[in-house]
């Protein structure tokens, strides 16, 4: 399957710009010139008015009144092919100027087949999983009626109590930035007015991941260097991806609410990237400038936001409400309204939306496809992530004779889901219970107990657990977090298995048996007394629709892990934010030197590195060789290592390239990935695999907001994770050396 995932990719990003047909650029500004002379201010205000349907997707009396008038320019939360083209006949075929409606949704890992949480395929380290998994959701959300999509969520998140690091990348900005492209291309491919495509939106802009304490909503302070260098990199990688719409985050940065944040939204985005969409505010952001003591009142939230560069308001209605007198009053230029207007009509040309306004119903009824749910099968075994793997517990027989599947997630679908599940449905999930007793041979006895509650429990629980765990073989508890425990406003103080799970692991552990530990999480855990406890961890994150059956296929070895891990699991909640490519400091970390940065109650690293994950098979990495042993700044090393399958086990590695600037004007990381590769091996197979490293690696964003590569040594490793790995050293030459 995943040879086709990857013909896929190819075809779509080998398929021309005009395949679908495409307006030409000069032709959509001549059209948006021409309806912008005919718009009134208050048909102008309506398109930059974004409101929401019902939960279950209807619209709303008011939609269809507003939508007659030309007084709506978005919905979001509306959709089924039937309902979509209600609402959009009202505008389209009863409004003066006959502008569509933009149908938006949050289809986030999936519209109807949920796949993987974006934190889960990002620990694939395979873009094209990603870029596959976006383009799966498009086609079915655009069946649905679906049009635009908010997503993917492209922020960095260095803390783990945040609950939205979820459906991001994880804590590094170039594998971030990988994935962005990735799924912006999935989404959109080369043109979004296909009729299996969406329109992306990349969120949340910005710095939104840097929330103060990991708590949703708070605060940031981040300086510019480490908004340029962290924060920012996977957002212009939507950009260069092409991505037609950004969203302001609901955040403050420095003091300036970034939906009313000149520097972010005008500064940056447009005149230094060039980005050409319309900025869409988040969910009632505009109204919340009051709140954060921004503004006085709605009047000058709008004038704000607008004049900021937040041209679609989502929800709050304070553009269309205060509008007419902020330009009657001469507050606020209509030239500014204009543009606004301009960008919001540009992306619906783009979009095809003035030439097949209307959802096909018919492709509607092949959502939830067979082919949709083995891509969403191969999605979540090649996301997992094996921990630890003691004494080679793992992977199991098929045939035990009894084999004991215990804990409160076993049995829970909804848990697979996640968070921001689209349209998908707990029903249609493939429980892990399910996917193991579907795997192991008919004669195998699988008995099942929950031993507690996820966030509760009792002795009767446990006991119960015990006692069937006595008669098995082998015991698989599956663990970790609710749906609701991750995700949006699910930010967590304590990261540690919640309730009674980790007494029930000790428990059970202590029988002797050969116990492997499923974890089903939407973020990095603290699991030191759970690694402590258990022979065998795999992390399957939230593995969607199909999770059951990708759980199986990897717990007995029809699927080798090959995951790595895109966040820092950390020993101690007290540790967080941790993340390894952290600065160095005058006192580097000196578990002998009381006087160096650490804690003294637990050791400053990591339980788990990011970049960190085992194989049912072993890896060897040897032959580390540079191109040169200098270069000049503006010049390109070359790199390449041979990697070696030494086990008895086809098996993927991910070679990982980390660079370290010893001497640059301002301090940087320890480590910096730079490259990845994901490989496949058959036993005692070797590759060689390569990587370049130019300007683009190498340079930095300086205190001045340039971006510049220094001459100096610098230090590269070639690793499976983020800690350890062969290890060179090159300089950077000034130019004309």
């Amino acid at each position: 399957m995943h040879g086709f995932i990857l013909a896929a990719v190819c075809l779509t990003l080998a398929t021309p710009w005009s395949a679908w047909g495409a307006l030409p650029s000069a032709d959509v500004e001549r059209r948006v010139e021409a309806l912008l002379r005919r718009m009134t201010v208050a048909e102008k205000l309506g398109q930059l008015q974004q409101l929401d349907g019902e939960a279950e997707g209807a619209a709303r009396p008011e939609h269809f009144d507003l939508a007659r008038q030309g007084r709506l320019g978005s919905v979001l939360n509306v959709r089924g092919a039937r309902r979509v083209n209600e609402l959009q006949k009202a505008a389209v075929e009863g409004s003066r100027l006959n502008i569509p409606i933009l149908f938006g949704f949050d289809v986030i890992h999936g519209y109807r087949t949920v796949f993987p949480i974006p934190l889960a395929e990002a620990a694939s380290f395979d873009p094209a999983v990603a870029q596959r998994d976006a383009a799966v959701a498009a086609d079915e959300a655009s069946a649905a009626g679906v049009r635009w999509t908010f997503a993917p969520m492209v922020d960095i998140a260095r803390d783990a109590r945040w609950g939205r690091i979820a459906e991001g990348s994880g804590e590094d900005p170039y594998l971030g930035s990988a994935l962005a492209r990735a799924r912006v291309q999935g989404f959109q491919g080369l043109d979004y007015s296909a009729p299996d495509k969406v329109l992306a939106c990349a969120k949340h802009w910005a710095a939104y991941g840097a929330a103060e304490a990991g708590r949703d909503y708070n605060t940031t302070e981040v300086s510019e260097s480490t908004l340029r260098n962290v924060y920012f990199p996977p957002f212009r990688a939507a950009v260069q991806a092409g991505v037609g719409t950004f969203m302001s985050a609901l955040n403050d940065l420095g003091g300036v609410p970034s939906s009313a944040n000149p520097f972010t939204l005008t500064q940056v985005l447009r005149k230094e990237w060039g980005f050409d969409g319309f900025v869409v505010s988040d969910y009632t952001s505009v109204q919340e400038l009051i709140a954060h003591g921004f503004v006085a009142d709605g009047s000058e939230a709008a004038r704000k936001a607008l004049s900021a560069g937040v041209d679609m308001e989502m929800v709050s209605r304070l553009y269309g409400e205060h509008g007419p007198a902020l330009f009657k009053a001469k507050r606020l230029s209509e030239k500014v309204l204009d543009e606004a207007v301009r960008r919001i009509l540009r992306v619906k040309f783009r979009a095809g939306l003035f030439e097949r306004p209307y959802a096909d119903e018919a492709r509607e009824k092949f959502l939830l496809s067979s082919e949709n749910l083995r891509a969403a099968r191969e999605a979540a075994g090649r996301s997992m992530v094996l921990l630890r793997n003691k004494d080679g517990v793992l992977p199991l027989a098929k045939d035990l004779d009894v084999l004991a599947v215990i804990g409160p997630l076993a049995e829970d679908k909804a848990a697979l889901l996640g968070a921001w599940t689209g349209d998908g449905r707990a029903q249609d999930a493939v429980s892990i219970l399910d996917g193991i007793r579907a795997a192991v041979s008919p004669k195998t006895q699988v008995m099942f107990a929950r031993g507690c509650e996820v966030q509760g429990g009792g002795s009767e629980g446990i006991a119960q657990a015990l006692e069937i765990a006595r008669k098995s073989r082998a015991v698989i508890l599956v663990l970790g977090e609710g749906p609701d425990m991750s995700g949006e406003a699910s930010s967590r103080s304590d990261i540690g298995l919640p309730g009674r799970q980790l007494e029930l692991a000790r428990r059970l552990a202590a029988l002797g048996l050969p116990t492997a530990v499923v974890l089903v999480n939407g973020r990095p855990l603290a699991l030191t007394g759970l690694a402590e406890a258990t022979l065998a961890l795999l992390e399957a994150w939230q593995p969607g629709t199909q999770g059951g059956p990708a759980v199986a296929d990897v717990l007995f070895g029809g699927v080798n892990p090959g995951g790595k891990l895109p966040a820092t699991f950390p020993r101690s909640v007290g540790q967080e934010p941790l993340y390894y490519n952290h600065k160095s400091t005058g006192r580097p970390t000196d578990e002998t030197n009381k006087y160096t940065s650490k804690y003294l109650d637990v050791p400053s690293s990591p339980l788990y590195p990011f970049g960190y994950g085992l194989s049912y098979t072993d890896f060897v990495l040897s032959d580390l060789s540079l191109s040169a042993g200098s270069i000049p700044v503006d010049g390109r090393l070359k790199v390449s290592v041979q990697v070696e399958n030494n086990g008895r086990r086809a098996g993927d590695e991910v070679v990982q390239l980390y660079i370290r600037d010893l001497a640059a004007s301002v301090a940087r990381p320890v480590r910096e990935l730079k490259g990845f590769q994901r490989v496949s091996l058959a036993p005692g197979e070797a590759r060689v695999v390569e990587f370049e490293l130019g300007p683009e690696e190498l340079g930095f964003y300086a205190l001045d907001g340039r971006f510049q590569v220094e001459p100096g040594r610098f230090h590269l490793f070639v690793g499976d994770s983020s800690v350890g790995g062969l290890e060179a050293s090159f300089m950077v030459l000034p130019r004309g050396s």
